[in-house]
């Protein structure tokens, strides 16, 4: 059976009851996928302060530099600054939840990883069966995004300059399956995409190495307020643990397995206490039971469609 090794970064507040759901998750994914994932917690943030006097012990980082992938609950702690520095992360990919449907945003983190971006967006949309908007411009980025179509004559690609596709995204962002765009335009489409409307949006995020593991979380911060009640949302964390099976360990149908059952379960309308919904809120740990039941039934073995 395939093993792989992850980092988990729970810090406080609210971390360590979202990365326990994400762990149950991720099990079940292993056990209907055929492979196991050692999880190895690691001191993180406020946790790691009242402990060991320091938000990023040496010990910590060390375990994410030896891992397969590093999996964090709150990726709006400083410390992960720390983190990012000891991986050699080269490209972003946004996996964003809407009221209608999916958007993934792939992006370069320098300039020199542009090739390695479009490359990664146009493999996620083949795995998809998606569309892929390319959101930049000057020639140089043409003949990179054609040169990649030339190589997935199956994907359905539409060049856009920035200054078209980015009121389209505000607007109608339901309307984009795959975008990749230049190191320039990656942090703005980011955050249009992932923007709070008045719909459903739940977003993840994963910063990956081309060779080495890379990091996932969502994208909120610890919320003591609500710490230990039981009441958090876990589909932003289940989401980035779907999108580390993916993008991180290679496990691209576990990942879809994952994804799959999470959409099932809000639209049948299950909902904690922040999401708007019909009924009675469920717990951080109700809403993970539902994802946990569907599983089985939206089990994928199908890593690349057409």
């Amino acid at each position: 059976m395939k093993s792989y090794t992850v980092a988990c970064l729970s810090g406080d507040g609210i971390g360590p009851e979202l990365m326990a759901e994400a762990s149950r998750a991720v099990a079940e994914a292993g056990r209907l996928h055929g492979f196991r994932v050692d999880e190895v917690p690691a001191p993180f943030a406020g946790e790691a302060v009242s402990r060991h006097g320091h938000p990023l012990p040496p010990d910590t980082r060390a375990v994410c530099r030896e891992a397969d992938a590093v999996l964090v609950a709150l990726t709006r702690e400083p410390a992960l600054e720390g983190v990012k520095a000891e991986l050699d992360l080269v490209w972003r990919v946004q996996r964003v939840r809407l009221a209608e449907g999916d958007l993934a945003v792939v992006s370069p983190l320098a300039d020199d990883a542009e090739e390695l971006a479009v490359a990664r967006a146009f493999e996620l949309a083949r795995s998809r069966r998606a569309r892929l908007s390319a959101v930049g411009e000057g020639r140089a980025w043409e003949a990179m995004v054609g040169r990649e179509a030339e190589l997935n004559p199956g994907v359905q690609v539409e060049g856009q300059t920035p200054s078209r596709a980015l009121p389209e995204l505000m607007d109608a962002p339901g309307r984009f399956c795959v975008i990749v765009t230049q190191t320039a335009f990656g942090a703005v489409v980011s955050d249009l995409a992932a923007a709070p409307r008045n719909d459903l949006r739940i977003v993840a995020s994963g910063r990956l190495a081309e060779s080495g593991p890379g990091l996932f979380g969502p994208t909120h911060g610890s919320a003591p307020d609500i710490a230990g009640q039981g009441v958090a949302n876990p589909s932003g964390m289940l989401l980035a643990a779907a999108l580390m099976l993916s993008e991180g360990l290679g496990e691209r149908a576990a990942g879809r397995t994952l994804e799959r059952a999470i959409t099932h379960a809000l639209a049948e309308g299950w909902r904690t206490a922040d999401l708007e919904g019909a009924g009675p809120a469920a717990t951080t740990r109700d809403f993970n039971d539902a994802v946990l039941g569907l599983m089985p039934d939206t089990r994928t073995d199908v890593e690349f469609v057409g």
